[in-house]
């Protein structure tokens, strides 16, 4: 416990830094940066406490609980500055902790009703948040617990799911420096691109703010927006730029960076990636022919296409932007997209939900399994991209797809009942939709708090049940699983 409350510290302290960023922001607009001054000395505070404890080697057992408390702990210092504002629905601790963790967990989900009446630093510091749930989904178990001597390749494949982190280099912490750099470099480039596009006259709304601010929850794959339409308030040009963005920040970063060294043989011989590409693919033909076909749609062949493409990245790669609401479209589209919400992107990116790479091993097993049973005596191992895999694994993935859908059914379950009793009823889809997407870490729903909607008119015990579902989905179950064993608690 000592051990992993040591590692906590100096997350802590480091969390002081970012924090930086929202309190320039406030002075720049002439705002009060006190909400973020008191954060960064609370941080300061309680990481210096905590780093004083006395450290030991980490194992596995120390690294559950630090990636469960490391996830939980910055929602906290997340929400701090939220509730200190105290403006609109922030007044209330729940939903300053809601905000908290759907922006470190990446997911996307908002309780803002009027995004006019906050300020330009606290809709910065959303940004932020969820720019560094994606960088922690890269670097926790590498830069923070290497730096220990600790094995952080197992608790990247408790991130990940794999059953190996391929090391770019021969050390972790330079692995971790490498991916980090991806990360900032990747940032700063779409940036520069959606500023590039203001600055030109094709994206007349877009100003280095809003350039800034959806550069950090695109690349992360995270969906915040300062803006009340998310993406839907820029011009086309924006969308498509977004629309790369979003499938960059989904895709294996290993393969990213050996794409950027060149090495191009890489990203065309994984299995995963033609996987991904296929489904973005499948997903927007299916969403483009349903939308030419529902007869309350008015938009053009261009815009067809557009919010098609637009929509099926968004929820497959779970950043969560809209271009449109989709909640006006037909049944039959709003479907196909919650069907995608359990999807995902790529192992090894920013991205949340079941991912890619279990559905592929899962399609090839299934399909393994019907040979198989046409032909008992046959031995035909499952093979990714010409590696077969170990009958441990093909295991492990289908357990873990079967947990979480166990999980995503007591959900929607706690929430439509949770609803009733509260005297804020749901619809059961309604009720679907929003517990896969906190527990999958998707961003909007349907019904109110479709793409366009708010969490807020939820029942506040219901937003609990949601934060819940939002930390234990973002470290995939595992964690905090292992923490309710009675053995965790004993030696």
């Amino acid at each position: 416990m000592r051990s992993s409350l040591n590692v906590l510290g100096a997350i802590l302290q480091w969390l002081a830094v970012p924090l930086v960023i929202p309190a320039l922001v406030a002075v720049l607009y002439g705002e009060s940066p006190l909400p973020y001054l008191v954060t960064i000395a609370i941080t300061l505070g309680v990481g210096t406490a905590l780093a004083r404890l006395q450290r030991e080697r980490i194992d596995d057992r120390e690294a559950f609980l630090t990636v469960s408390l490391a996830w939980l702990s910055i929602a906290v210092v997340g929400a701090i500055p939220l509730f200190l504002e105290g403006t609109g629905v922030f007044a209330t601790p729940v939903n300053a902790l809601f905000e908290g963790m759907s922006g470190i967990t990446t997911t996307g989900a908002t309780v803002i009703r009027d995004f006019d009446a906050h300020s330009q630093a606290l809709l910065m510091w959303r940004q932020v948040l969820q720019w560094l749930g994606g960088l922690g989904v890269l670097l926790l178990a590498t830069a923070v617990l290497s730096r220990l001597s600790v094995a952080g390749a197992q608790l990247m494949e408790t991130e990940t799911r794999t059953e190996n982190v391929t090391k770019l280099t021969p050390g972790i912490e330079d692995t971790a420096r490498i991916l980090g750099l991806l990360y900032l470099g990747l940032t700063a480039a779409a940036a520069a691109i959606l500023f590039a596009l203001g600055v030109s006259g094709l994206a007349p709304k877009m100003t280095l703010f809003d350039a800034i601010a959806h550069a950090f929850t695109a690349i992360a794959t995270a969906g915040f927006s300062p803006r009340a339409e998310s993406i839907g308030a820029f011009s086309p040009p924006v969308q498509w730029a977004v629309t790369l963005f979003m499938i960059v920040g989904a895709t294996n970063f290993v393969l990213l960076y050996a794409l950027v060294r060149g090495d191009t043989d890489r990203l065309r011989q994984s299995e995963e990636f033609h996987f991904y590409v296929g489904i973005l693919g499948v997903g927007t033909l299916l969403i483009g022919g349903l939308l030419v076909l529902d007869q309350g749609f008015t938009g053009g062949v261009g815009a067809t296409v557009r919010h098609a493409v637009f929509q099926t990245a968004a929820i497959v790669t779970t950043t969560g932007y809209a271009s449109t609401d989709f909640n006006t479209w037909s049944a039959g589209a709003k479907n196909i997209l919650f069907v995608m919400m359990f999807i995902g992107g790529m192992a090894g990116s920013t991205t949340c939900s079941i991912k890619t790479l279990r559905w592929l091993v899962v399609t090839k097993s299934f399909w393994r399994d019907l040979n198989v049973s046409a032909y008992p005596r046959s031995v035909r191992p499952v093979r990714l991209s010409n590696e077969a895999i170990g009958e441990d694994t093909v295991r492990d993935v289908y357990a873990y797809t079967l947990v979480a859908l166990v999980f995503f059914i007591i959900g929607t379950v706690l929430l439509v009942a949770d609803g009733e009793r509260a005297s804020a009823p749901i619809t059961e889809f309604e009720g679907l939709s929003a517990a896969a997407s906190m527990f999958f870490n998707i961003g909007p729903a349907f019904g109110q708090a479709g793409p366009y909607g708010t969490y807020e008119g939820f029942a506040r015990s219901s937003k609990v049940l949601m934060i819940l579902l939002m930390w234990v989905g973002r470290i995939e179950i595992v964690p905090v699983l292992v923490m309710l064993t009675p053995t965790f608690w004993t030696r």
